[in-house]
């Protein structure tokens, strides 16, 4: 694809076009039928998409399309709703964010999760949708190099991040990890249909994600909270003083926010990777640049700015090749590509040539979605903080009854519930034993796209070790081992702190005793 000057003159008619007060409702509309949909566990933002669509027939091509991208945006960032204060990702995406999200509103620090969560979400879907209004056709020519070996790659680099997100203790975490590995085995092997384990009907196309999600966070919560022993479930209720993160706040935070929006455009721009990838990977990078790693997990701002940066910044990287190329980048742009071709649009390269002032137009509703959203969040963060006041005796079973009902609407299978059920069983007698469930979900996540992209390469180039002549493999291969032996000298610093602080800590106990 050739790169093509901007016309500036097209660009600014544009935003003008969307500025119209029907397009701004409508994608105000979005937004908050986004935010809502991402904050319940189990209704992700694709099914939002999905079901609106058919609502966009009678309407003109934009204001539909921007009511859908305001489904899109707002549902990226509503997904840390949940995740922060109840401790279940509202979406896929927001899996990263439940890490230092949920550990402070334990601390009385709900309204600052949300705030940051809400600045961070912002600035990335800037920051990706900014990209995908200037950069998006020489990404697109990168993007057209990933094969089966790059995806593999791509899918290791992911799985480095395991060690960064393992806690404590390492081992469990690897534990979690292969567990995550072995479980993504279950179900129909894509390549010859045998079935592998487990023959039930409902696990032939492998574990279902999204109640394997609910279950290992939501479900294991409720039933934490039956068991008295774990109180790691309680969290303080805190005052909202202000909806906007405080300006030291913000500077802290800013260095992840921008490596979020860049990693986040970044990888939502290849095909098939996803914002839940971009969130735990800028996690990972955050925590191995941080002089204070150990802090990470324990509820800090930065891991919480990181998450929803770089899942927000996925959602302007993956319309880049749906544009561009006519390829979706996440299940998102699939429903959306469907409602550009409903309205007589089909993405692809001819869109630059044919209809560029409809590209531009897309451009601009990105830009008014994430405006909305903010809005949105801001005018909400009181409301949404008000969740933890609820008694629990009335918020626990709700909290159930959401979580079974996101499980089964994925599919409409009652084999779903039962599923999240036995995730939930499982995710709390891992929490309980100290081990940590994320790995699991980053392997459930990147298990799949690991095994079927090496196959792939193998069969076609009859090997694997041809992998390391590739440039783009070569690249990812460094990244992960950078990854691993960081996250690896993390550990060992953290380890080191901790036997310090228990040494100075026996040493103050004695001194007192004399």
């Amino acid at each position: 694809m050739q790169h093509m000057a901007i016309d500036w003159s097209l660009l600014f008619s544009s935003y003008g076009s969307v500025l119209d007060p029907m397009v701004v409702l409508y994608v105000f509309l979005g937004a908050i039928g986004g935010v809502l949909i991402g904050s319940i566990p189990g209704l992700t933002a694709t099914m939002g998409i999905a079901l609106l669509v058919p609502f966009t027939f009678g309407l003109d091509f934009l204001p539909g399309v921007a009511m859908l991208l305001g489904i899109f945006c707002g549902g990226m960032y509503g997904g840390s709703i949940a995740a922060i204060l109840i401790h279940t990702p509202g979406t896929p995406a927001a899996a990263a964010t439940v890490l230092d999200g949920y550990p402070m509103a334990q601390k009385g620090e709900a309204g600052r999760a949300l705030s940051i969560a809400l600045f961070a979400s912002f600035c990335g879907g800037i920051i990706g949708a900014l990209l995908m209004t200037f950069l998006a056709p020489p990404i697109s020519t990168l993007a057209l190099k990933f094969g089966p070996g790059e995806f593999f790659m791509l899918a290791m680099f992911g799985l480095s991040v395991i060690i960064s997100i393992s806690g404590k203790s390492l081992t469990k975490g690897l534990i979690m990890g292969v567990f995550g590995l072995l479980i993504c085995t279950v179900g129909m092997d894509k390549s010859c249909a045998y079935i592998r384990f487990l023959k039930f009907q409902g696990l032939y196309d492998g574990i279902p994600f999204i109640p394997a999600l609910i279950g290992l966070f939501a479900v294991s919560e409720v039933i934490a909270n039956f068991d008295h022993k774990i109180v790691k479930s309680n969290v303080k209720a805190a005052r909202i003083t202000h909806v906007w993160p405080s300006l030291d706040d913000q500077k802290r935070v800013a260095k992840a926010v921008v490596m979020g929006g860049l990693i986040g455009a970044f990888i939502g721009s290849i095909p098939g990777a996803g914002g839940d990838i971009a969130a735990f990977v800028n996690y990972s990078e955050q925590k191995r640049e941080s002089k204070h790693p150990e802090l990470f997990g324990t509820g800090v701002p930065e891991g919480v700015a990181a998450s929803e940066a770089a899942n927000n910044g996925c959602s302007g990287g993956a319309m880049i090749p749906m544009l561009s190329l006519g390829v979706p980048g996440d299940s998102n742009t699939a429903v959306l590509m469907g409602a550009f071709i409903i309205h007589g649009f089909q993405p692809g390269p001819m869109m630059y040539v044919e209809h560029l002032d409809i590209v531009y137009q897309v451009f601009a509703a990105m830009i008014v979605a994430n405006i909305a959203f903010l809005i949105v969040g801001l005018l909400g963060i009181r409301l949404f903080a008000k969740v933890i006041t609820i008694q629990r005796y009335f918020l626990i079973p709700c909290i159930l009854l959401l979580s079974l009902v996101g499980a089964y609407a994925i599919n409409q299978s009652m084999f779903d519930v039962f599923l999240c059920l036995v995730f939930g069983v499982l995710g709390y007698l891992f929490q309980r034993y100290g081990f940590p469930l994320s790995p699991i979900l980053l392997a459930l996540i990147l298990g799949p796209m690991c095994e079927q992209n090496l196959r792939r390469y193998v069969q076609i180039n009859d090997g694997f070790f041809s992998m390391f002549t590739r440039p783009i493999c070569l690249i990812f291969f460094a990244l992960a081992l950078i990854s691993l032996y960081s996250a690896l000298r993390n550990q060992k610093k953290i380890k080191e702190r901790e036997a310090e602080a228990e040494a100075n800590a026996a040493r103050a106990d004695a001194n007192r005793e004399l």
